[in-house]
C-alpha cells in the first residue's frame, strides 16, 4: 500500500509540473509572438495584398497569430476593417509606392468584395499604382483585380469569365428515404428557406426571385469591370456567355488582361516601378504586418478617452439567443452593447454595421427592441454588409438611416417554423415505439415523435402569423411606409441593395465610411474617433480554452470533408432552425 500511495503521489507531482511548464512554455510563445508588433517599413516599399482566407467583418482577436500549436488557427486574418484601414493609410503614405494584388480565392461576399474595391479606387487617386497577378482567376477575384493599372496572368494560369449561377441543395429525397418528415409553417410566397427540406426542386416563385437577384448582382458585376477595362458591357456579357476565355492567350486578346507574366517578371517589374536594384530584394510589406503599426499608432484604450465618438456595433452572423461570438449575433451581446453606447455621452452616433442571414424571431425582436431606444437618444445608422436580409433587416429597419452595397442581398420579409416528424423513421426504420401519460390535450405539444395534429398546426401557423404582422408593421414604421406596401414587397422575398434603394427599403447606396460620415452628420460633429463595440474578450487563457476545442474540431471536419463542408453545415443549421420560429433568409446563398 505505501508503494501504492508512492506511485500516485509521483504521478500527481509529475502531472502538476508538466501543466506549469506547459502554461510557462505557452506564455513564452505568446508573448514572443505578440511583443513588439511595430515593423519598421522601408522607403519605397509595396503593400503587399493576398486574400486567402474569409474576410470577416472585423479582425478576430487572436493572440495566436502566427503560431501553429495544438491546432489553434495560428494565421493572421485580417477583418474587413483592418483591410480599409490599410489601404487608407497606404494612401497616404510616403513609404508605400504602390499595392501588388497578389493571387487571391476572394471567399468573402460580394458586399465585401465592393468596399475593398471601393477602397482600392480611391487608393489610385494619389497617383500610386497597383498591380494585379494570379495563376488563376476566379470571377470575384477578378472583380477586384479590374481596377488595377496592370493585370497580368502566368502564361500557363486559369481565367474564369463565364456568368453567374446558383445552386441549391434539396435534402427531401433523402428524408423520405430515412422516414422523415418536416412539417412546415411560414407566411410568405417568396419564403423558400424550407423547399430544400419540404421539395425537390425550386418553386416557380423562388426561381423568378433568383433570376431577378441573380440577374441584378450580374449587371453590376459586368458594369462594373466595363467601367475599369473599358470594353462595353455588352461584349463582356457575350465573351462570358460564348464561353470565349479558356486560355490566358484568349483573356489577353480581349483585353481583359495586360499582359501573359510569370512571378518573376512582376517582381523585376515592380522593382522597376520602385527604383529597386534588380539584384537586391524587393522592399514589401504584409497586411498583417502593416495594421500592426496601425494598432500600435492609435490603440482602442486611447480612442476612447476622446470626447466625440462614434460606435460601430458589429453584428455579423445568424442571430441567436445569448452572447454570440465573433461568428454569430447573440441578442444578449448585442442588445448590451447597444445599450452601453446608448448611455455613453461620448458616443454622439452610433452605426450598426449588419452582415447576417436572420435567424430566431424573438433573438431579433430583442435586438429591435434596443435599436428603437437607441434611436430616441442619439443618431443610429446601419451600414449592411453582404447580407442584411430577414432578422437581419428586421434588427435594421428602426434605425434613422439605411446604407447597403449595390450587391447586398437584403430584403427576405417573412417568417417560418418547423417540426420535425420522426415517427416513421423511430417506428419503421429502427423499430422504436413510444407510449405515455399526459395531464392536458396539448401537453405533449412538439413532440416529434409523432405527427402535428390539425389544432397544433393551427396554433403554430397562429404564432407565424403573429410573427410576420409585427414583422411587417415594425418596417412600415421605420419607413415610414404602409404596412399594406411592405407586405407587397415582402412575403419572403430578396432583393439586392440597388433594387432595395428602389422600392424603399434602403435609403442609398454606400460603404461603411460613408455610413461613418453620414453617422456624423447627423450627430452634427466633424472631428469624432470611431470605437468598436461589442469589446472582444482578450484573456489569452480564455482564447485558448475556447479556441483549441472549437478549432481542432472544425479543423478536422473540414479537413475530411473539403468543399463537402458547407453541406455538413447546411445540415447543422437546420437543427438550429427547429428550435423556434426564424427569420431567416431562404437558405446560404452560393454564387459561382
Amino acid at each position: 500500500m505505501k508503494q501504492f500511495f508512492k506511485f500516485v503521489f509521483a504521478t500527481m507531482v509529475g502531472i502538476i509540473l508538466t501543466s506549469i511548464i506547459l502554461i510557462v512554455l505557452l506564455i513564452g510563445i505568446v508573448v514572443a509572438a505578440r511583443g513588439d508588433k511595430h515593423v519598421e517599413i522601408d522607403s519605397d516599399s509595396i503593400l503587399h495584398i493576398a486574400f486567402t482566407h474569409e474576410i470577416p467583418e472585423r479582425t478576430p482577436y487572436n493572440p495566436f497569430a502566427g503560431l501553429d500549436f495544438l491546432g489553434l488557427d495560428g494565421d493572421k486574418t485580417l477583418g474587413l476593417n483592418d483591410i480599409l484601414a490599410n489601404i487608407k493609410k497606404a494612401k497616404t503614405d510616403d513609404n508605400i509606392k504602390g499595392i501588388f494584388l497578389d493571387q487571391s480565392y476572394m471567399l468573402s461576399g460580394q458586399a465585401t468584395t465592393e468596399e475593398i474595391r471601393d477602397a482600392l479606387i480611391d487608393f489610385k487617386k494619389s497617383g500610386k499604382f497597383i498591380i494585379a497577378y494570379s495563376e488563376a482567376y476566379n470571377q470575384s477575384f477578378y472583380y477586384l483585380a479590374s481596377v488595377a493599372d496592370k493585370v497580368y496572368i502566368n502564361p500557363k494560369g486559369i481565367f474564369e469569365f463565364k456568368g453567374f449561377s446558383s445552386q441549391i441543395t434539396f435534402l427531401k429525397g433523402a428524408l423520405d428515404k430515412l422516414g422523415i418528415e418536416i412539417q412546415v409553417v411560414k407566411v410568405g410566397t417568396y419564403k423558400s428557406a424550407v423547399e430544400p427540406l419540404i421539395l425537390t426542386k425550386m418553386s416557380d416563385a423562388n426561381k423568378m426571385q433568383v433570376n431577378s437577384y441573380l440577374g441584378s448582382l450580374y449587371d453590376y458585376y459586368l458594369t462594373g469591370i466595363s467601367n475599369s477595362r473599358k470594353i462595353s458591357k455588352d461584349s463582356l456579357f457575350n465573351i462570358a456567355n460564348n464561353y470565349s476565355i479558356q486560355t490566358p492567350e484568349d483573356a489577353l486578346k480581349y483585353k481583359l488582361v495586360d499582359g501573359l507574366r510569370y512571378k518573376d517578371e512582376i517582381l523585376d517589374e515592380l522593382k522597376q516601378r520602385t527604383g529597386i536594384s534588380a539584384k537586391k530584394d524587393l522592399h514589401s510589406v504584409e497586411m498583417g504586418d502593416y495594421v500592426s503599426n496601425n494598432s500600435a499608432d492609435d490603440g482602442d484604450d486611447d480612442k476612447k478617452t476622446i470626447k466625440n465618438q462614434i460606435a460601430i456595433v458589429y453584428a455579423s452572423g445568424e442571430i441567436n439567443s445569448g452572447d454570440g461570438d465573433d461568428n454569430t449575433i447573440g441578442s444578449e451581446s448585442i442588445s448590451k452593447a447597444l445599450r452601453k453606447v446608448r448611455l455613453d455621452d461620448h458616443v454622439k452616433a452610433v452605426v450598426l454595421r449588419v452582415n447576417s442571414p436572420g435567424g430566431s424571431s424573438l433573438a431579433s425582436d430583442v435586438i429591435w427592441r434596443e435599436v428603437m431606444l437607441t434611436k430616441k437618444v442619439k443618431p443610429i445608422i446601419v451600414s449592411m454588409g453582404d447580407l442584411a436580409a430577414s432578422g437581419g433587416y428586421y434588427i435594421s429597419c428602426a434605425a434613422d438611416s439605411i446604407i447597403a452595397e449595390p450587391n447586398t442581398i437584403t430584403g427576405s420579409i417573412g417568417i417560418f417554423a418547423i417540426i420535425p416528424n420522426l415517427q416513421r423513421l423511430f417506428n419503421d426504420k429502427l423499430g422504436i415505439t413510444f407510449d405515455g401519460v399526459k395531464t392536458g390535450k396539448y401537453a405533449d405539444w412538439g413532440d416529434i415523435s409523432r405527427p402535428l395534429s390539425p389544432e397544433e398546426k393551427l396554433i403554430l401557423q397562429n404564432s407565424v402569423n403573429r410573427g410576420y404582422d409585427d414583422f411587417t408593421k415594425a418596417v412600415a414604421e421605420g419607413r415610414h411606409k404602409t404596412q399594406a406596401y411592405i407586405n407587397s414587397i415582402g412575403q419572403g422575398r430578396v432583393w439586392t441593395g440597388k433594387q432595395a434603394v428602389k422600392i424603399g427599403l434602403v435609403d442609398r447606396l454606400g460603404t461603411i465610411n460613408d455610413a461613418i460620415h453620414a453617422a456624423a452628420k447627423k450627430a452634427n460633429i466633424k472631428k469624432y474617433t470611431v470605437v468598436p463595440y461589442p469589446e472582444q474578450k482578450k484573456g489569452v487563457f480564455n482564447k485558448f480554452s475556447s479556441d483549441i476545442n472549437t478549432q481542432m474540431k472544425a479543423h478536422f471536419v473540414k479537413s475530411e470533408l473539403g468543399d463537402n463542408y458547407r453541406y455538413y453545415e447546411q445540415i447543422k443549421g437546420v437543427t438550429q432552425m427547429m428550435k423556434t420560429p426564424q427569420m431567416r433568409m431562404p437558405y446560404d446563398i452560393v454564387i459561382r
